[in-house]
């Protein structure tokens, strides 16, 4: 098939692009930056340098590319993750799941594209309330904290576009990501004893290492009927448990324990609210119908042998 993934110099699209075209996919792979264009092109990529926010640029790409399907796994993350204050830390990505969505699928109908794979994420814009799973039928949080507001309209709309468009639209909401890449920034974190449990430490976390948010998009191109699809793995679990596992495996002392009011009082709302009250999620559905296996089952196998290795 021909695919063009765009952001594919990101943590998921720097393992999805040798996957795709291991599996004889032909590639067009988009990248913001003329440095990174090199190293697509080893991997057998064809390459191109594009702004997701310029509709233009994006419209003329997809057209040269001709793809059968287009992959957005454009994001804009770096530096520290403050939780403070989430909407400086997801502006630039918030920017690309509207703006940037409206411009790949503006793009990928005039081209005649078939299919559209979108990631999102399935965490925190969980509803907090009832079981400690959900599924895709849930509710996402109709209340989240102030701090990620502006980050979970962009995630609905995301969605909402992608699910609602006239091409056969999927969404990916991946867990929290681990693995090369995906893991840096929380092990620095740790081993300055950063990253303490907060309160009950109750919030459940769904985990997914990058290799497998890789190969559910490449699961998704020709599996699975339009529609949203957790993607994580078999075991979400309470920060109480994961954090520990999660500081001895890095080598970091264990972690802090701190009273809840504290927490707010340091970091905010929002971290509170991800340590005591998020919850998991089940991928029952995308076993199912995208016919996705997590190569890494659960964080506990992951945080041992996975942190900086591409495969189990």
């Amino acid at each position: 098939m021909r695919v063009l993934v765009a952001g594919a110099t990101g943590v998921v699209g720097r393992q999805l692009v040798p996957q795709l075209i291991a599996a004889g996919h032909q590639v067009t792979a988009t990248t913001r930056s003329e440095d990174k264009v090199a190293g697509l092109r080893a991997a057998g990529a064809d390459a191109a340098v594009v702004d997701g926010l310029d509709a233009v640029a994006v419209g003329e790409v997809v057209a040269r590319a001709e793809p059968e399907a287009v992959i957005h796994q454009m994001t804009a993350l770096a530096g520290d993750f403050d939780l403070r204050h989430i909407e400086r830390t997801f502006a630039a990505t918030n920017q690309l799941r509207t703006t940037g969505v409206d411009n790949v699928l503006a793009a990928a109908q005039a081209a005649g594209v078939r299919r559209v794979i979108a990631q999102s994420y399935s965490g925190w814009p969980n509803i907090r309330t009832g079981g400690v799973v959900k599924t895709e039928d849930d509710p996402l949080d109709p209340d989240p904290p102030k701090a990620m507001r502006s980050t979970l309209e962009a995630i609905k709309y995301l969605e909402h576009a992608v699910v609602s468009s006239p091409l056969e639209g999927i969404v990916l909401r991946y867990g929290s990501l681990y693995g090369p890449g995906a893991s840096e920034l929380m092990v620095d974190m740790l081993k300055r004893r950063q990253v303490p449990v907060v309160g009950n430490g109750a919030g459940v976390w769904s985990f997914l290492h990058v290799r497998d948010a890789a190969s559910a998009a490449v699961a998704a191109l020709d599996r699975g009927a339009a529609g949203i699809y957790n993607i994580v793995d078999d075991e979400p679990a309470p920060v109480s448990e994961w954090l520990p596992v999660l500081a001895a495996a890095t080598g970091a002392k264990p972690p802090w324990r701190v009273p809840a009011w504290l927490g707010r009082l340091v970091a905010g709302e929002a971290a509170v609210s991800v340590m005591t009250q998020v919850r998991g999620s089940s991928n029952a559905k995308a076993k199912r119908e995208l016919g996705w296996e997590p190569a890494w089952a659960t964080w506990r196998d992951g945080f041992a042998r996975g942190l900086h290795a591409v495969a189990p």
